[in-house]
């Protein structure tokens, strides 16, 4: 994540992060709507342009930052087609214990930092990753660390979220609590696409503002805070937030005339592949 000059500020620690994301284990998925349309976009990607390999050629795929194993298993179906395996891999104990759990066999799990891949260069065809790289403090590295592993001719499929994301939910604590920060911020659109020229290949990426709805602004934090996507940042409250800040954040919080009120997800994709 980064400041509005896209350099890194107050970013989470780690240790927050695979904790928040490990206790959401068990309410991740039927509130993960966003993670699964963005992911399923990739997937229905890798469908078309994954190379088909030779038959019994060790095709290498990992699913970086692979949370519930939710498309982990759609990756491991994939990659048995062409005679090779899959790797899920998380910085949260947590949930990989409960991927492993609920997961298809034949999967390897992996505790990793994508900041520092414990794997060998040029040893996977394809890197996966939904919605992880915007929870690290460097994204420039974890895009080195993606490219370092993959193969000549290997695949890349990033998504994340940009800045804009959660603007009105900004917005409204800005309002109702102007000394604290409440939402966690994202790489600017031109820093991420700058760090991305940088790090890879001819980098090709794809923005789209994602609008869901939510019955208030009270059930959109409970939507976060079920897939552990709360707020991180070191300059959050120490203490729970006070009722009367609570209220007049949604009272703040713009609402539509059907009754309901809206989130704005700025979303991004990146895909590249590495020349033979």
């Amino acid at each position: 994540m980064a400041d509005l000059t896209g350099i890194p500020a107050r970013a989470p620690l780690k240790s927050a992060i695979a904790r928040d994301f490990g206790a959401a284990s068990k309410t991740y998925n039927p509130a993960a709507r966003l993670q699964r349309y963005m992911g399923q976009v990739m997937v229905d990607w890798l469908q078309e342009q994954a190379p088909r390999s030779q038959a019994g050629a060790d095709w290498q795929l990992l699913d970086l930052g692979c949370g519930t194993g939710w498309f982990t298993g759609q990756l491991a179906g994939l990659a048995a087609r062409s005679g090779g395996t899959v790797t899920g891999a998380d910085l949260s104990p947590g949930m990989l214990e409960y991927a492993r759990a609920a997961g298809a066999p034949g999967i390897r799990w992996l505790v990793a930092d994508a900041e520092a891949l414990p794997l060998d260069d040029n040893s996977l065809d394809v890197v996966f990753s939904n919605l992880m790289i915007q929870w690290c403090s460097h994204s420039a590295a974890v895009l080195a660390e993606c490219r370092r592993v993959l193969r000549p001719g290997g695949q890349l499929f990033i998504s994340t979220l940009l800045d804009g994301t959660l603007e009105e939910l900004r917005d409204a604590w800005h309002q109702a609590d102007p000394e604290h920060e409440h939402v966690n911020r994202f790489d600017r659109e031109a820093a991420f696409r700058r760090q991305a020229r940088e790090v890879l290949p001819a980098p090709v990426i794809t923005t789209e503002s994602i609008v869901l709805d939510y019955p208030s602004p009270l059930a959109l934090l409970a939507e976060l805070k079920a897939i552990g996507a709360g707020f991180k940042g070191s300059s959050r409250r120490r203490k729970a937030t006070a009722p009367g800040r609570l209220r007049a954040m949604c009272h703040h919080y713009p609402k539509a005339d059907d009754g309901l009120v809206y989130a704005t997800y700025r979303a991004a994709w990146l895909t590249c592949q590495l020349p033979d």
